[in-house]
């Protein structure tokens, strides 16, 4: 069913009066600008968020306490979140679920529903609302920026895995990705129009460069507590990657689990589980939704590196190449 078809509107077209008080003096106080699918963004502590789920921002902030075994898959949206999520999933359990079997979770299941949202799906009482991980070990995903995680998330021991992606592509699937969330009767976002509030930084969880700047530098500062990715790089050479997040979280994989590229083995198994074309073609991710009422096909579409070029013009490329090497300057960080 689409959301044109629901008996109620999704959350991001709520009304603002329905919010709770406090949360509604809040933001009388911030900047705000149009939103992309929801009627407006609200610049809190630096950065951009919808008034539906501000509050649920504020309430982790203030009541979620991470642990130190937890696991925490950061991005900004569009960046590879799913795949992401899916890929840490399988490797940390990977004994409890082999990956090759029928049975997996990530057959029946979107990995949003597996690998609960820290500003979404879990409640002040720090419990998670499934079966997401191992004895010891919460997994949970955020796009919250570092500077806006829950005050437990920096002192505590938990791991972080981040993962960006070009600018340039991950605007463009953006872009997509916020039109298939509006009402029909709204249209569409231009796509002109949407990339000037891209560069300027007033989109979700934006601006992007200093979303991405601020996991960079604390894996700087913090190389044991947070391992930064790059999309790109993972797609060019997924077994090497999966064998580096195995040893990050500490469960690297054992001489009789097989080595990646041998087409066999437990990371192979893991790669072919986890990749667009397997996930994508699952029925749960072609009809299936969460609880927000959004279908679970729209985190699905190209998964390409470039497909920028089929979008953007030359000029808008060499905007976003300007602002990249400008934010990024001094920081040894190239995207």
């Amino acid at each position: 069913m689409s959301n044109s078809e629901s008996s109620s509107p999704p959350p991001w077209i709520v009304n603002e009066d329905e919010l709770p008080e406090e949360s509604r003096l809040v933001l009388s106080s911030l900047p705000r600008e149009k939103g992309w699918a929801e009627p407006y963004l609200y610049q809190y502590q630096g950065f951009w968020h919808p008034a539906w789920q501000f509050h649920l921002v504020l309430d982790c902030q203030k009541n979620f306490r991470l642990q130190d075994f937890d696991v925490l898959v950061a991005s900004y949206p569009k960046c590879g979140t799913t795949w992401l999520k899916s890929l840490v999933f399988s490797i940390l359990n990977r004994h409890r679920f082999p990956p090759s079997g029928n049975n997996h979770p990530l057959v029946s299941k979107n990995s949003h529903e597996l690998v609960p949202c820290l500003e979404l799906d879990v409640d002040p009482n720090n419990r998670i609302p499934n079966i997401s991980s191992l004895d010891q070990m919460r997994l949970i995903s955020t796009h919250l920026p570092y500077v806006s995680l829950p005050k437990s998330a920096l002192e505590s021991e938990c791991k972080i895995v981040y993962i960006c992606r070009n600018p340039k592509d991950t605007f463009v699937s953006l872009w997509h990705y916020m039109n298939k969330l509006r009402l029909p009767d709204t249209g569409i976002n231009g796509l002109e129009e949407a990339f000037n509030r891209f560069y300027k930084g007033a989109s979700v969880f934006g601006p992007f460069w200093d979303h991405v700047l601020s996991y960079w530098k604390e894996s700087l500062k913090r190389p044991n507590k947070v391992l930064f990715l790059k999309y790109e790089e993972i797609r060019a050479q997924t077994e090497f990657h999966v064998c580096r997040i195995a040893e990050f979280l500490g469960c690297p994989f054992s001489p009789a689990e097989g080595e990646a590229d041998s087409g066999s083995g437990v990371v192979d198994e893991i790669v072919r589980l986890c990749c667009f074309e397997n996930l994508s073609n699952l029925e749960v991710n072609k009809s299936g939704k969460e609880w927000t009422g959004m279908e679970f096909n729209v985190l699905f579409r190209r998964a390409q590196v470039d497909d920028w070029k089929n979008y953007l013009t030359p000029e808008m490329a060499d905007q976003l190449n300007h602002i990249t090497a400008g934010k990024f300057h001094g920081f040894g960080l190239e995207l």
